[in-house]
């Protein structure tokens, strides 16, 4: 189930906050259990086993925590009593140590099997048939299916586990509270990836105004109008452009700069909706996106793209790898590496380390050349646009199906391949009008456009016309499209 469905919009949601709603004046573990319950039936519309191991997973890291908290196995013996918060700083016993293991490799062998198996098993038997050994082939009928939004729960619960050993976060005794921040349905499937941190005293305490459900419907409509009304229309340009079997280098770089829009207000969409949907039950959650495209490197696209994944892998992988501390050859290094693991982290596919190891390699070279480089002393929208060209090529291989796709549109892009005469089909949706006028009002609205979030602060009677407007439009459009994918559901 996603946000832009016909499902979510017109029952799950209004039976969801209906129920939460009807809780207002109850104690607030009430509405943290009636956010379970939806969460659950979110997660497990499409697949209800995968809620067994959501629910394991979130066992075994409360518990974990406790253990960390009270430094001992016998969590039962302490029920009662206040959960003590880490001194952070200080060592950890062994016992602790253990209890952090425990949670961290329980989550990663759970990631790693889901989300790798099967990209594991046909690594293995491609190398084995090039160096001419296929009788080692391991030939299995047995194929693992992805559990949605495994990879972002599971970076959110390795938060609260790592955040409590740190002394960062306090231990939740509660299971309800603890599981609620894991399993609640708006940021679930496809994030933003919340520290712990950030949401403990939210589940605890949280108030429902009208000013914060008047923003989250705001954020919700004007996500939604990304999605369904730019988001949707670049993507149908970026599959005709993707799929073709050869196309010509003006039309690659369209489509191209087609997938790049698709990519950027599907997930800025999608993460503007999640926000919206936290304010309506009382949460603020963290900016995700911020104006990406008007970045003038790569190291400030890091800063304003998925800023939630960018924090979470600078905190928990940049850091523990040892940052910037260890001179500039490991500082390169760590980066590229961070990366690397951030472009798996995405699918299990080589054109994600590819696409990671470009923005690692990117990043390293920045901080290579300092703010003295020759590249700081261009006009900044010669940087702009430069930077967005890089990220452009990236996109390239975050989109195409494998290495060679990849390899033969970047070569349609530069003119080293030869369109063959299937290509004279493209045009016919290329130069559309509606197609062209998509493109350009996506364009306006990435370097042009004032950000949700911004734009939100303050809701006025103008403000919230516009927003009705846009969303009412969003959803007559939604109800005749049969063409609503949603990029970031299979990660």
């Amino acid at each position: 189930m996603v946000f832009s469905s016909h499902i979510f919009i017109y029952y799950f949601l209004p039976a969801a906050l209906l129920g939460y709603y009807a809780l207002a004046r109850a104690p607030q573990r009430w509405r943290n259990f009636w956010l379970i319950l939806t969460g659950y039936t979110f997660y497990g519309w499409a697949e209800p086993r995968f809620t067994v191991l959501m629910f394991v997973t979130t066992s075994i890291d409360w518990l974990m925590s406790l253990i960390i908290a009270h430094n001992d196995w016998h969590v039962w013996r302490h029920w009662h009593r206040p959960v003590p918060k880490l001194i952070r700083g200080d060592s950890r016993t062994k016992l602790q140590h253990r209890a952090i293991t425990i949670s961290i490799v329980s989550n990663l062998i759970a990631l790693g099997f889901f989300k790798y198996f099967n990209f594991g098993v046909d690594t293995y038997n491609a190398l084995v048939q090039a160096a001419g050994l296929s009788h080692f082939q391991w030939n299995t009928f047995f194929r693992v299916v992805l559990p949605l939004g495994i990879s972002f729960y599971t970076f959110q619960a390795l938060s609260y586990t790592i955040d409590v050993y740190r002394g960062e976060a306090e231990a939740m005794a509660n299971f309800i509270d603890f599981s609620c921040f894991v399993s609640m349905f708006p940021h679930l499937v496809a994030g933003p990836i919340l520290k712990f941190s950030f949401l403990a005293d939210q589940l605890k305490h949280r108030t429902l105004t009208l000013d914060k459900f008047a923003r989250g419907v705001a954020f919700f409509s004007l996500g939604l109008t990304k999605k369904i009304l730019l988001a949707n229309p670049c993507g149908k340009i970026a599959d005709v452009s993707f799929d073709a079997a050869s196309i010509h280098s003006l039309e690659a770089w369209f489509g191209s700069i087609a997938y790049s829009f698709q990519i950027y207000f599907d997930f800025s969409g999608y993460s503007d909706m999640a926000i919206g949907l936290g304010l309506i039950l009382g949460f603020v959650f963290a900016k995700n996106f911020d104006s990406p495209y008007r970045s003038e490197s790569i190291t400030d696209f890091w800063r304003r793209w998925h800023i939630s994944l960018s924090t979470w892998l600078r905190e928990y992988l940049y850091i523990p790898l040892g940052g910037n501390r260890c001179g500039a050859g490991r500082t390169y290094l760590n980066l590229i590496l961070t990366m690397l693991l951030g472009g798996l982290w995405h699918g299990a596919s080589w054109n994600y380390v590819v696409w990671g190891g470009i923005h690692g390699g990117m990043l390293a070279f920045e901080r290579s050349q300092g703010r003295e480089s020759f590249y700081h002393t261009l006009p900044r929208p010669l940087r702009v646009g430069l930077t967005f060209v890089i990220v452009l090529i990236a996109w390239v291989f975050f989109r195409a199906p494998n290495l060679s796709r990849a390899m033969a549109y970047l070569g349609s892009m530069f003119g080293f391949s030869h369109a063959q005469a299937s290509a004279n089909l493209l045009p016919g949706i290329f130069y559309k009008p509606y197609y062209l006028l998509c493109i350009a009002i996506a364009a306006i609205v990435v370097w042009a456009g004032k950000q949700t979030w911004d734009w939100t602060q303050q809701i006025t009677w103008p403000k919230a016309a516009i927003c009705c407007g846009l969303g009412a439009l969003a959803l007559a459009i939604m109800a005749t499209q049969e063409y609503n994918p949603f990029i970031y559901f299979i990660f």
